[in-house]
């Protein structure tokens, strides 16, 4: 079983990305893809399991969901949050609302069940862990070469 991360991005992701990591001042080197804006990923394959760090900063566990379709671990999170500073005489000087989603999806076989994974949020971080399914031993067979 091989885990191949697959990624979506939206407008919102990219315009919210660092310039400066998005590589519109030149300092990138030529061809190298820009790295997305959130849910940066570590995926560490053990001996039985691949365990995956998801970096989801500012999100709430109730706003994180996973879910596994056809072979295919989803992750995703949203939120929405809303800023108002007011003067005095109840004036706006400034009022923000921002809403964002992000997900990002993860091949992880079609012999995996929703079972077998487990998750874990905890500061800002998603911790999943998928077991590597055991593959049935081949059966050792004597292949005769008849002698004439």
């Amino acid at each position: 079983m091989m885990l191949v991360p697959a990624r979506r991005n939206d407008f919102l992701s990219d315009f919210l990305s660092d310039p400066w990591d998005m590589g519109f001042f030149g300092n990138r080197p030529q061809g190298q893809k820009p790295a997305p804006a959130m849910m940066k990923t570590d995926i560490k394959e053990t001996e039985k399991a691949f365990e995956l760090d998801i970096d989801l900063p500012g999100f709430k566990k109730e706003n994180v969901h996973a879910e596994l379709q056809d072979g295919y671990l989803t992750v995703s999170a949203n939120t929405e949050t809303e800023t108002e500073d007011k003067d005095e005489q109840g004036t706006y000087l400034r009022k923000e609302r921002f809403t964002g989603s992000c997900s990002r999806s993860f091949y992880v076989g079609d012999d995996i069940s929703e079972d077998d994974i487990s998750a874990k949020f905890e500061n800002g971080i998603l911790k999943v862990t998928v077991p590597k399914k055991q593959l049935p031993a081949p059966e050792e067979t004597k292949k005769v070469i008849g002698i004439e």
